[in-house]
């Protein structure tokens, strides 16, 4: 009896809008200063899409454009299109419909996963079945939010978290031996109270007294949430060792949600690894949610080799988590880089120095 093709990596590309939002434009923002960011977080600076009009979606556009680029994929063969995000430009219809219409992909399935800062790799899961299963040969799965379109500018706990931008990967079947090896995705719906965006959906519409009493913003509890994400990122990743004979020092690079550099820290220790095995780009991103871990890949490809051992892991709001084997199917040192497009990302926008933020910004 054959043996199912396996999902693999075959390509990775990013996108992140122009402008930046450095340390020192939130210290003229909200009472902070460059070294509290830098300390608690390892954030030095983030990217943030300004400009009328533009959503989650452009950015995931501009990503998956690049990702079609360079590997010379015409958007008639892919099968399947996921977009992971928290952020989608609207209710419905799904982000994924959007980005297959700004990229000319027509009559396949596409649908938005949403498990907060885990669901780029609920997604990765889902994908691989399809290929796995014979239904797809070609799968995008892209991680993109627009994360400054919910976060309060004058919420020092929060605001200097965050930044904005899109990764996709070309998934496809192969026989090497390479891709991804396994995955596993967990919740616990009781964590929804320690992060959470309070009015926008069914239980709480928006309303003229939902945004007097800005509830269309992220909520987080961050000493609960902290806790919560090393502990459980170090649980998913040892999970997957054992369930692979795996040890921590068989692993090329980790690559972890990048949420707080203390958290990424501490889930090395717990898995007793040395920082220069672990993908790290806080500090010029932020939290980008949905996008980080493909950010990750795209920053590092050009170190990566067939055959690395690669363990994601993720937490999100929710609470969810998830992580996944992955051994790397190409020579990412051969793939083209390209410099993607702004997009028109300025348009209409403020100027670099934070004084505007997507309307949110005092």
């Amino acid at each position: 009896m054959p043996v199912p093709a396996r999902a693999s990596i075959t390509a990775v590309h990013g996108y992140v809008p122009p402008d930046l939002l450095t340390n020192a434009d939130l210290a003229r923002m909200v009472d902070t200063t460059d070294a509290w960011i830098t300390e608690r977080t390892g954030i030095k600076e983030r990217h943030i899409l300004r400009g009328e009009g533009l959503g989650t979606s452009h950015m995931a556009a501009e990503a998956v454009r690049g990702l079609l680029e360079k590997t010379g994929t015409k958007p008639n063969e892919i099968d399947l299109l996921i977009c992971a995000t928290t952020t989608p430009d609207m209710q419905f219809p799904s982000t994924a419909n959007l980005i297959c219409d700004m990229v000319g992909i027509k009559d396949i399935g596409s649908f938005d996963v949403q498990a907060a800062c885990s669901g780029f790799l609920y997604s990765l899961n889902i994908a691989s079945q399809f290929i796995a299963n014979g239904s797809a040969r070609k799968i995008i799965v892209v991680g993109a939010d627009k994360m400054s379109s919910i976060i309060d500018y004058t919420d020092r706990a929060t605001c200097v978290i965050f930044g904005d931008g899109a990764g996709a990967v070309l998934l496809e079947p192969s026989n090497s031996g390479y891709g991804i090896m396994d995955s596993l995705v967990r919740s616990d719906g009781a964590g929804w109270v320690h992060l959470h965006q309070k009015a926008g959906g069914s239980r709480i519409p928006a309303s003229a007294e939902s945004v007097k009493l800005r509830q269309h913003y992220v909520h987080q509890e961050g000493a609960a949430v902290y806790k919560f994400a090393i502990a459980k990122m170090a649980e998913v990743a040892g999970e997957i060792l054992t369930r692979n004979n795996l040890r921590g020092d068989m692993i090329d690079w980790l690559v972890p949600h990048q949420a707080n550099k203390r958290i990424i820290e501490s889930t090395a220790e717990k898995m007793k690894l040395p920082m220069e095995k672990v993908m790290v780009t806080i500090q010029k991103y932020g939290n980008t949610t949905n996008a980080t871990i493909p950010l990750c890949l795209w920053d590092y490809e050009p170190q990566l080799k067939p055959g690395n051992k690669l363990l994601l892991a993720a937490f999100g709001g929710g609470f969810t988590w998830a992580g996944a084997y992955v051994q790397w199917a190409y020579d990412g040192a051969s793939a083209p880089r390209l410099t993607a497009k702004a997009n028109g990302a300025n348009a209409n926008g403020a100027n670099a120095n934070g004084a505007k933020v997507n309307g949110n910004a005092s």
